[in-house]
Parts: structure tokens; sequence; C-alpha cells
């Protein structure tokens, strides 16, 4: 009998994300905020020290791509990203929310958005885009149902965010994050930075971490 083939081994590979990484003193208010608004068992608040928001989903990516993909944050302009949340947490889909998001005014981050995807486009990373960017601050996800893939329904949404957290601030930075699953949640690794001046309107920038 011919010995049958062994299967070619899979090349190992990592979840990567890019993403704005917001003010130590911002997460700290978000998560206090959280302590008092995102009390529904249904939901699953983000620790403080997840809080950031999203620029670019790589998903699976070869582990010896991560360097084209920490290259191209590395290139990336050094130029301020103002940051205005929205006042009232939202709920997407909108019928049986799955994640609960602050929105943000943010122009520059979706001009960086812009220029980061292009780059991993470029480099065979990241598939053309379908939806339109969104800029957001995810603060918690919805627990599913026992034994079922629907979401449970959330019976005391979160509140509005305090006048404090209504005030603009800057990113500190942009970071390469490598997310690696648990199932106490996903841990979030640091893999590159790059940091960002705070803008001509900031009283000296905010701090960061």
């Amino acid at each position: 009998m011919l010995a049958m083939s062994a299967e070619p081994a899979k090349p190992e590979s990592v979840r990567l994300f890019a993403a704005l990484d917001v003010p130590e003193s911002v997460r700290a208010r978000i998560d206090a905020w959280g302590a008092r608004e995102l009390t529904d068992p249904a939901l699953r608040p983000v620790t403080a020290e997840n809080l950031h928001m999203t620029l670019c989903f790589l998903g699976r990516t070869e582990v010896a791509r991560v360097s084209d993909a920490s290259a191209a944050v590395r290139a990336l302009p050094s130029k301020p990203v103002r940051i205005r949340l929205a006042s009232r947490p939202v709920g997407k889909p909108a019928r049986r929310p799955s994640v609960w998001a602050l929105e943000a005014a943010a122009p520059a981050a979706k001009t960086l958005h812009s220029k980061l995807a292009a780059m991993f486009i470029d480099a065979g990373l990241l598939e053309p885009e379908r939806r339109p960017f969104w800029t957001h601050l995810t603060v918690a996800r919805t627990r599913n149902e026992p034994a079922k893939r629907r979401s449970q329904r959330v019976l005391r949404p979160p509140g509005d965010l305090p006048a404090e957290l209504a005030q603009p601030f800057d990113a500190v930075r942009v970071s390469l994050y490598r997310s690696d699953l648990r199932s106490d949640g996903a841990k979030y690794v640091s893999l590159t930075q790059k940091n960002l001046p705070p803008s001509a309107s900031s009283p000296g920038g905010e701090e960061g971490d």
C-alpha cells in the first residue's frame, strides 16, 4: 500500500487589529461610568485596559506578516487625532444589540483609518472594506442566551455619559494589537506603537499610559 502523504502544516497565525489608544484618564472615567450604568446582568463590560477605538481589524494573520503590519503602523503620519464622544451610548443591531458603544466625532480618525486601510490592502493584509468606517469605542458586549446563538435582552440600557466625558480629548497613539482569545475574555497585547502629538487646542495634551 502507498503511504498517505501528511497534510501540509498550516502557517502559524495570530489575530491582529490596529486601534487608537485613548488617554488613561478618559478610560478611568468611562470605567467609573460603566460601574454605574453597565449593570444589567446581560451586559459584559469592556475592562478599562481594553478600551480603544478600532481602526482596522486584520483578523487571522500569518506570524511572518506581523512585521509588515507593524511597518504600516509606523509609517503613519504623526498628526493629532481629536475625539469627542457622543453622550448617549448606542446598541447595535438596534433590535437586539450584541454590542454597546460610544459613537464619536473624530474626522482625523477617519482620515487615519483610510490611510492605514490602504496600506494594509496594498500589503495584502486586508480585504477592501464594504461597510463605511464606524467611529466608536465599544464599552460592553451582550451575553448570549444559554444554548442559543442570540443575544440576551438588556432590560436596563446604559444611561448617558457625565458632562466631564463630553469634553473633547486627543488620542495618544496608534497601536497594533495581538488579540488572544481566552475563556475569561480577550487579552490584547501591544506589538507596535505610533505616538501621536496633542492638538493645538489641547492645553498641554492629555496624559498617556
